[in-house]
């Protein structure tokens, strides 16, 4: 009986683990000089979402493929920002101006839910 409860647990954590890959993520879409971003847009498969912060203010908020997401590209698509700070992430709104770990949080308390019932 503990072999079976231990293959189901692995089972269950690594269906938890793998949770959201291979689908579309959400974006915050948007350029401001605040954090008050709410404009969401669905992305292809293959994007990323971009922060992109120009030295003075303006944040640039969007969905964009994720092998366009180095420095040097990134100038090239943003020719008016003359210098940045980026950041490319891919989870649901992970380009929000506070850090949303809401699928960290998830996969935490599946697993700790898994290993409260294998030890009972």
């Amino acid at each position: 009986m503990v072999n079976m409860k231990f293959s189901v647990s692995v089972f269950l954590m690594i269906c938890f683990s793998l949770m959201g890959l291979g689908s579309a993520i959400r974006c915050y879409s948007c350029k401001d000089y605040t954090a008050s971003c709410s404009k969401q847009r669905d992305c292809s498969y293959d994007d990323a979402c971009l922060t992109l912060t120009e030295r003075g203010g303006m944040t640039f908020r969007q969905c964009l493929k994720y092998s366009d997401c180095e420095h040097s590209r990134l100038g090239q698509m943003f020719p008016q920002v003359s210098s940045f700070t980026f950041k490319c992430c891919n989870s649901d709104l992970c380009n929000s101006a506070h850090s949303a770990a809401a699928t960290s949080l998830i996969g935490v308390v599946a697993s700790v839910v898994v290993t409260w019932w294998v030890t009972r």
